[in-house]
């Protein structure tokens, strides 16, 4: 009879814990596969990629890795989202922290050297962010005594300094945020950085109708989305691209998170074409 009670017992906590099981998952056919991937996007880049206060992700890269996550077999709830500092990304990949990233990750030489890419899935240009009254600047070579604003470190703000107006006067800030205030207040006359981000930046609601792109097209910057060299998933991701843009998730996706900043994108990029 002791065996018995024992039995009946395990029995019903069997029971009990097949109940729950059964309720994890309705809950994961909700949003969730099961099949976790972690994908490296950008947390400070408004129309890019941002990671909002609420814990949400938004922006054109996170749209886009969305939709390839899920033409890859994973539901929004299976996507894990790490940021991927421009420093840290292809450590990311190399260490395989990450299965892809999506982070205004410009193709070139040295990078595909030591990481793939599936792509492009953007052609953006550098430009200049001016503000929207301002009509002082309407070539390149007007930047020449203008004060002109970028990250530290920026290739972007060099690229105009030696190449376009080397008598700009640069000045380096912490943050394209702090470069805003700088040019909302008149404190610098124009930001410099890719037309991707600038347009992402001018369209957040407390700007809007505020500044302006100049549309100068200073560089060409093909996005690509990242994986380890030799990953499988190129191919892959690229055949999720080209469906992204035939379907027209694409052009939706432009317009979502550029369009408050009449931001002229160029039209997708041929997927899979080797750029340099």
């Amino acid at each position: 009879m002791k065996v018995h009670k024992v039995t009946a017992a395990a029995a019903a906590a069997l029971a009990l814990s097949l109940t729950a099981a059964g309720c994890g998952d309705n809950n994961d056919d909700a949003g969730s596969s099961g099949k976790k991937i972690t994908v490296g996007i950008k947390f400070d880049q408004p129309g890019i990629g941002l990671k909002t206060p609420d814990g949400t992700y938004t922006g054109f890269d996170v749209d886009v890795a969305t939709y390839v996550a899920k033409a890859l077999g994973h539901k929004p709830g299976d996507i894990v989202f790490k940021e991927a500092k421009s420093a840290d990304r292809e450590t990311l990949l190399q260490r395989g922290d990450v299965d892809f990233i999506a982070a205004s990750y410009s193709i070139t030489p040295a990078r595909a050297e030591k990481v793939d890419f599936a792509g492009p899935y953007l052609l953006a240009h550098q430009d200049v962010l001016i503000r929207a009254d301002d009509d002082s600047i309407k070539q390149p070579a007007d930047l020449n005594s203008k004060k002109l604003c970028s990250v530290t470190g920026s290739t972007s703000a060099q690229n105009v300094k030696t190449k376009i107006a080397p008598d700009a006067q640069l000045q380096q800030y912490g943050g394209y945020s702090e470069c805003l205030t700088g040019l909302e207040n008149k404190v610098v006359d124009a930001l410099t950085t890719d037309d991707s981000i600038l347009a992402g930046y001018a369209s957040q609601a407390q700007f809007k109708g505020k500044f302006k792109l100049g549309g100068f097209k200073l560089s060409n910057e093909n996005y690509g989305i990242g994986v380890q060299k030799g990953s499988a998933l190129k191919g892959q991701i690229n055949t999720a691209l080209e469906k992204m843009v035939s379907d027209g998730s694409w052009d939706a996706a432009v317009k979502k998170n550029f369009g408050p900043a009449n931001y002229q994108n160029e039209p997708a990029p041929k997927i899979g074409v080797t750029v340099s």
